[in-house]
């Protein structure tokens, strides 16, 4: 245990001086979320709806119930992907092919040192990124939209779990088995780009035309955000079987490819 935290702390020290995923992963999401509250702060979340986009209730809504779910409230979920879109299919890939390509990992396998070792040294490293991510959403949204989370604390973490770790087994399986850096970032670019704009991270999934929305429905980050989207707001788990289903089917499939045929140099 020790030894893990010693080379979690080492890494964590040297991706921050990288600055990458603290521009990605912790002040995009925040960018994000303001530019969304400042666009659809006052306004309804859709033609007829029963909630407003700035989590003040509409007057009818009053008389039926005193919660609403707010478009940004529905947002909140999709906004917190970011960081896990960031780190799980761009920051793993890169990653582990840089060091496969600078001898870092060859000197590794002449140790004790495991690749199941070394994927969760950096599985941890991206999920403090994440977590610290959806603090900063939550808080932003909160603080200066007035936010209110409707569902349950609990059941919304495990949820998030549950997608940063398939999410996170993706970029593993890209980076274990990827021949070279350049290899690396094709793929993570080709994966990356489209889940972030089209799975609803960051262009609402409610506001796409019905056509772009069953093309993103193929994205397992889209899947992903429903999950998220259903726990936060206190959805009907029934529901959501079928995202469940396929975010367990990516974390066991990809992430048994990345250890099992995982690539030291």
């Amino acid at each position: 245990m020790n030894k893990f935290f010693t080379m979690l702390k080492t890494e964590l020290k040297l991706s921050f001086r990288g600055m990458d995923m603290v521009i990605f992963a912790l002040c995009m999401p925040v960018v994000v979320a303001v530019i969304l509250g400042v666009i659809y702060g006052n306004k309804a979340a859709a033609p007829g709806a029963e909630y407003t986009l700035s989590g003040i209730p509409l007057l009818e809504q009053q008389v039926r119930r005193e919660i609403s779910n707010s478009f940004l409230e529905q947002s909140f979920g999709a906004l917190s992907t970011i960081a896990i879109c960031a780190g799980g299919v761009m920051g793993l890939p890169l990653l582990i092919s840089d060091y496969r390509q600078k001898k870092i990992l060859k000197r590794y396998k002449v140790t004790p040192t495991s690749p199941a070792f070394l994927l969760a040294v950096w599985v941890a490293i991206y999920a403090i990124y994440s977590l610290l991510s959806l603090i900063l959403v939550f808080g932003t949204l909160s603080l200066f939209f007035g936010c209110r989370f409707s569902g349950s604390f609990g059941i919304f973490l495990l949820t998030y779990i549950l997608v940063m770790l398939s999410m996170f087994s993706i970029g593993l399986m890209v980076g274990g088995v990827a021949p070279d850096t350049k290899t690396a970032s094709v793929i993570a670019s080709i994966l990356y780009f489209p889940m972030l704009i089209f799975s609803g991270a960051t262009l609402p999934y409610e506001v796409m035309p019905a056509s772009l929305q069953k093309a993103a429905d193929i994205l397992p980050l889209t899947q992903g955000i429903k999950l998220l989207k259903a726990s936060s707001l206190g959805l009907p788990i029934e529901s959501v079987w079928m995202p469940i289903v396929i975010m367990l089917a990516f974390m066991v499939i990809c992430g048994g490819i990345a250890i099992r045929f995982f690539k030291w140099e």
